[in-house]
This record gives C-alpha cells, sequence and structure tokens, in this order.
C-alpha cells in the first residue's frame, strides 16, 4: 500500500463553520416520530387548532444521514442540518430577542458579590446551606450524616 492509498482513506475535515449544531441522526428520527405520533397529533391540534408541519425533521434526517454516511464530504447536506438548525434556534429565541421591555446587561452588576444584608445573614445562620458553606471553608467539622431509609 502506498502513501497515496493511505491518505485516501482518512476522513478529512469538512471544514463546516458550525458543525457542532448537527445532532446525532437518531435525534431527528425521534423528533419526526414524536412530532407525527397520535398523542402529538391530538395536542398540535388541541393547543394550535390544526396538525403542525412535521416534514422539516425528516428532511433534517435524511440530510444528516447523507452526511454522515458520505463521512462529511455532502457538504450541501451537513450545511442543509446546520442551516435548519438555525432557523429552529432563532424561531426559539424570538421572543428573547423582540423583548424591549428589559434592558440586557453588558457586564454583571458592581456589587454582584456583596455581602448578604444583615437581616438576610441573621436569617440564614443557623440554616443547613449554612452549615455547609462552613463546612466546606473549614470553619466546621464535617458532620457525619446517616441515612435510616430503608426499602421494604
Amino acid at each position: 500500500m502506498t502513501e497515496k492509498d493511505t491518505n485516501a482513506n482518512e476522513v478529512k475535515p469538512t471544514g463546516l463553520k458550525d458543525e457542532w449544531a448537527i445532532r446525532p441522526c437518531s435525534v431527528y428520527k425521534d423528533e419526526y416520530d414524536d412530532c407525527t405520533s397520535f398523542k402529538a397529533r391530538f395536542h398540535q391540534y388541541f393547543i394550535h387548532g390544526e396538525n403542525t408541519d412535521c416534514s422539516q425533521w425528516q428532511t433534517d434526517y435524511k440530510n444528516c444521514v447523507k452526511y454522515q454516511d458520505s463521512n462529511g464530504n455532502d457538504v450541501a447536506a451537513g450545511e442543509a442540518v446546520i442551516r435548519s438548525e438555525e432557523e429552529r434556534r432563532l424561531k426559539r429565541f424570538h421572543g428573547h430577542y423582540g423583548n424591549t421591555v428589559w434592558q440586557k446587561r453588558k457586564s454583571p452588576p458592581e456589587d454582584w458579590a456583596a455581602p448578604l444584608p444583615e437581616w438576610m445573614a441573621k436569617k440564614n445562620e443557623n440554616s443547613y446551606l449554612q452549615l455547609k458553606q462552613m463546612e466546606l471553608e473549614g470553619r466546621a467539622e464535617p458532620t457525619e450524616t446517616k441515612s435510616y431509609c430503608m426499602i421494604m
């Protein structure tokens, strides 16, 4: 076997920009099967008044299988799945991006790590979480916890 033959068998990186967004193909198949199930169709009709279009899940499954079977060489199928995932993500975040009521932060508030107010510190003084925090910081001895739970 020559060096040229050895290199021909190697999988070449495709260089798809968002290849990480492609899910395992079984996920697309499961989503399609779930979308077309009787229970899902009943839910869709109850909520939306009509059945939703599930064909995109099937298309994504077929493109994913093509992309996987070609070992990443079918770039068009991979890009189609990535575009579909991007559209799905944008649709999901439409409400978030369209929200103009709240001002989005660029960084956390300056006093985000400030000590708790005195009344809150007093309230948490003998709590379980305070005890565990003291154990983690080494200011208290770890308590031995025994479980008396029995399953019959």
